[in-house]
């Protein structure tokens, strides 16, 4: 959350710059490598977020639960004596604790899906600005130009 924070203030940085052409400052060309590598990190950080809970997800929707004492058991495979068991201690009622903790799970892969792709968005803007502008450097000017007298072969 913290990376997010200060890639949206180094990109509201960027913006209050005012643009010389050709990255002819420093201070300009080394927001704009901090800003591409500050977003290619929260792409990352925002992408293994998003597995971790879906994988998190993916394994609640398989738990069978019962309420013991003001605690809640879950298991993963009932039949196995061996199967890890998760204690969540003070819940009164393990369906509504499981409800609302699968509800949280997906808001959390909603909104960093949603930074993932604004991350992805970022790179994408600044890699494209910077290299895929090609520069000819040489200015073609047609024939009809006056003053320009064409050679015959």
């Amino acid at each position: 959350m913290h990376l997010l924070c200060v890639v949206a203030l180094l990109g509201l940085v960027m913006l209050c710059i005012s643009y010389q052409p050709d990255e002819k400052t420093c201070v300009q060309f080394a927001i704009k490598v901090a800003y591409f590598l500050l977003s290619t990190l929260s792409l990352v950080v925002c992408v293994l977020a998003v597995a971790f809970a879906s994988y998190c997800y993916s394994q609640i929707t398989q738990f069978t639960c019962e309420t013991i004492s003001e605690t809640c058991q879950c298991k993963l495979d009932t039949e196995d004596p061996l199967s890890r068991t998760f204690i969540y201690q003070d819940v009164a009622e393990c369906p509504d604790f499981l409800g609302i903790f699968k509800l949280y799970l997906l808001i959390q892969i909603v909104l960093n899906l949603l930074a993932a792709l604004v991350g992805f968005a970022a790179c994408f803007v600044m890699w494209k600005d910077r290299y895929q502008v090609f520069y000819v450097g040489i200015r073609l000017y047609p024939s009809t130009v006056t003053g320009v007298q064409q050679q015959k072969v």
